[in-house]
C-alpha cells in the first residue's frame, strides 16, 4: 500500500505584493539605482519619470510604491497621488541630513513637503547608498500595505518605534537579511502612533484589559524594537519610550524588547529589555545574534538561570529530545519542565513553528495554555505527527514532486527559470527546506532572489555546496529515527 503524502503549504505573510514601482527624482544616481531593483526584485515593474505632471497622471488600483527625493516630493500633490492610486505608498528618499536626524514635525515644519510620505528613509553619497536600500525600501513599503489594509490574518511583526530615518536605512537592511518572508516589518515615529498600532487607542487611558487583545496588532508582534526619545503630543523629546515599553511588558509579557538607544536613561531599564548602543561598532552583530537566538529565528534555545544556555534544537527533533528529558524523574527533568512550561506561556514554541514554516502546527499550539507534564505530552504528541508527516511532505515544481535534496539539485538544473523564480521570491524553497531539517540551507537560500538561468545556477551550486556538508555530517547517511503516528 501507498504511504500517504502530505500538502505542504507555504506561509506567505503579505497576501498582496508590490508589482509596481514608480521612481521620479531629481538625483541621478537614485535615477540609476533602478537597475538594482530589477536585478533583486524582479517580479516588478519599474517606471523612471521625468517630470510633476507624468508623476500626477498615473493612475492605477494595482499595488504602487512611489518613489521620491527632496526635489522631487517638493514639487507634488501627494494627496492627488493618493486619489488616483488607492493602493499607493509614498516613500521620501531624503538626501537632507536634518531631515534624516530629525522627528517628523520638526522636519515638516523647516521642510514641508516631507509630510507628504508614508515613510521617509535616509540615502547619502556614501553612506546610505540608494542601490544598497532600495530594495529593502520597497520591502518596507509592501509590509505597510498589507498590515494596514489587506490582511487581518494572524501574522508576526517586527515593530521598530523610531523618530530618526537614518536608523530606518541602517537597521533594515540588517533585518530584512535574516526575517525573509518570514515576518513583516511595521514602523512608527511617535507615541500616539506606536499605540494606536499596539493597542488600537491613541491615550493609555483608552487601554481596555478585556479586550486590549482584539485591538490594535499587538497580538502580532514578535519583537519590540524602540529608542527611548521619541515624540509624545506637541513634547519631541519627551521619554515617552521607556513609557511604550511598561505597557508592552504589562500586557505582553512575551514579546522581547530591544531598546535601541545610546542614552545613559536606558541602562536603568535593562531588566526590560536588551540593551542596543545604537550606532556603535558591533552594535548591528548584537543586534543579529539577540533576534536569532530570542524571537524564534534561528535555533530553539533554552536558557537557565544567569541567561545560561541548557539546551539547543535546529530542528523538531531537537525539540522532541528535549521534551523526552524534561520528562524524566530527576532534579534536571523537573527544572527543565518548569523552565518550558514558561515557555509555552510566552507562546515560543509556536513563535518558533511559525519561524520555521510550522504554521499549522504553530496554529494549532497558540490558543492552548496547557501546564506542566500535559503541556509536555501535548507537545510531543503534535511533534510526532509532524515528524511522521514531514518525510512525506513533497515540494512540488511543475508538476515534479521533490522529497530529497537530489530531488531539488536535479529539478532546478532541468525546471524553466521561470517556474523557479516565484520559489525563490516568496521564500517558498526556504520554508520547505527549513520543516525538512536543513536549517543553514534555508537561511542561505532565504536573501537570494533574482531571474532566469543565473538563478538557477546560483540556487543549484548552493545546494550541491551543501548536499557535500550535509553528507560529511552523516545527515543523510544517518536519517533521524521518525516516530510513528499512532
Amino acid at each position: 500500500m501507498k504511504a500517504r503524502e502530505y500538502q505542504f503549504s507555504p506561509r506567505v505573510i503579505n497576501p498582496v505584493k508590490l508589482r509596481r514601482a514608480v521612481l521620479f527624482a531629481a538625483d541621478a544616481r537614485l535615477r540609476q539605482s533602478q537597475k538594482v531593483l530589477k536585478e533583486n526584485l524582479p517580479w516588478l515593474d519599474i517606471e523612471v519619470l521625468f517630470d510633476p505632471a507624468s508623476v500626477h497622471q498615473v493612475s492605477s488600483d494595482q499595488p504602487t510604491v512611489f518613489l521620491f527625493d527632496d526635489t522631487a516630493l517638493g514639487v507634488l500633490d501627494p494627496e492627488a497621488i493618493r486619489r488616483r492610486n488607492q493602493n499607493a505608498v509614498l516613500v521620501l528618499l531624503t538626501f537632507q541630513t536634518f531631515v534624516q536626524r530629525s522627528p517628523r514635525q520638526l522636519a515638516g515644519q523647516k521642510y514641508p513637503y516631507t509630510a507628504g510620505a508614508d515613510l521617509v528613509f535616509a540615502v547619502g553619497r556614501e553612506e546610505f547608498a540608494p542601490e544598497l536600500i532600495l530594495p529593502h525600501v520597497v520591502r518596507a513599503a509592501e509590509d505597510l500595505l498589507n498590515i494596514e489594509k489587506y490582511s487581518r490574518a494572524p501574522r508576526f511583526i517586527f515593530h521598530i518605534v523610531d523618530d530618526e530615518p537614518r536608523w530606518f536605512s541602517q537597521f533594515l537592511p540588517v533585518l530584512y537579511g535574516i526575517i525573509g518572508q518570514r515576518a513583516d516589518v511595521m514602523i512608527t515615529r511617535t507615541y500616539e502612533e506606536s499605540l494606536g498600532f499596539l493597542f488600537g487607542v491613541t491615550d493609555e487611558a483608552r487601554i481596555d484589559p478585556a479586550k486590549y487583545l482584539q485591538r490594535g496588532h499587538g497580538d502580532d508582534v514578535v519583537c519590540l524594537i524602540a529608542d527611548i526619545f521619541f515624540p509624545r503630543g506637541d513634547e519631541l523629546q519627551s521619554q515617552a519610550g521607556l513609557d511604550l515599553i511598561r505597557l508592552v511588558n504589562t500586557y505582553y509579557p512575551r514579546i522581547p524588547v530591544i531598546i535601541a538607544s545610546q542614552a545613559k536613561e536606558a541602562l536603568e531599564f535593562k531588566d526590560l529589555g536588551f540593551i542596543l548602543p545604537k550606532g556603535d561598532p558591533g552594535s548591528l552583530q548584537k543586534l543579529r545574534d539577540y533576534i536569532h537566538n530570542l524571537t524564534g529565528m534561528g535555533d530553539f534555545l533554552v536558557y537557565g538561570e544567569n541567561e545560561r544556555e541548557l539546551c539547543r534544537a535546529k530542528d523538531i527533533h531537537g525539540i522532541y529530545r528535549i521534551l523526552l528529558e524534561a520528562e524524566q524523574e530527576t532534579t534536571a527533568g523537573r527544572d527543565l519542565q518548569d523552565i518550558l512550561e514558561t515557555y509555552g506561556e510566552k507562546d515560543k514554541f509556536s513563535t518558533w513553528l511559525y519561524m520555521h514554516s510550522y504554521r499549522e502546527l504553530g496554529d494549532r499550539l497558540r490558543p492552548r495554555r496547557s501546564h506542566g507534564r500535559q503541556l509536555i505530552t501535548l507537545l510531543e504528541r503534535h511533534l510526532r505527527l509532524e515528524m511522521a508527516r514531514i518525510e512525506r511532505m513533497p515540494l512540488i515544481i511543475d508538476g515534479r514532486k521533490i522529497f530529497t535534496l537530489d530531488d531539488l539539485q536535479v529539478s532546478l538544473q532541468t525546471v524553466a527559470a521561470a517556474q523557479i523564480q516565484p520559489y525563490s521570491d516568496d521564500d517558498i524553497f526556504s520554508s520547505w527546506l527549513d520543516r525538512k531539517g536543513y536549517p543553514e540551507l534555508a537561511e542561505e537560500f532565504r536573501p537570494i532572489h533574482g531571474s532566469g538561468p543565473k538563478l538557477c545556477q546560483i540556487l543549484t551550486e548552493i545546494v550541491g555546496r551543501w548536499i557535500k556538508i550535509y553528507e560529511e555530517r552523516a545527515i543523510n547517511s544517518a536519517p533521524k529515527k521518525i516516530p510513528q503516528i499512532p
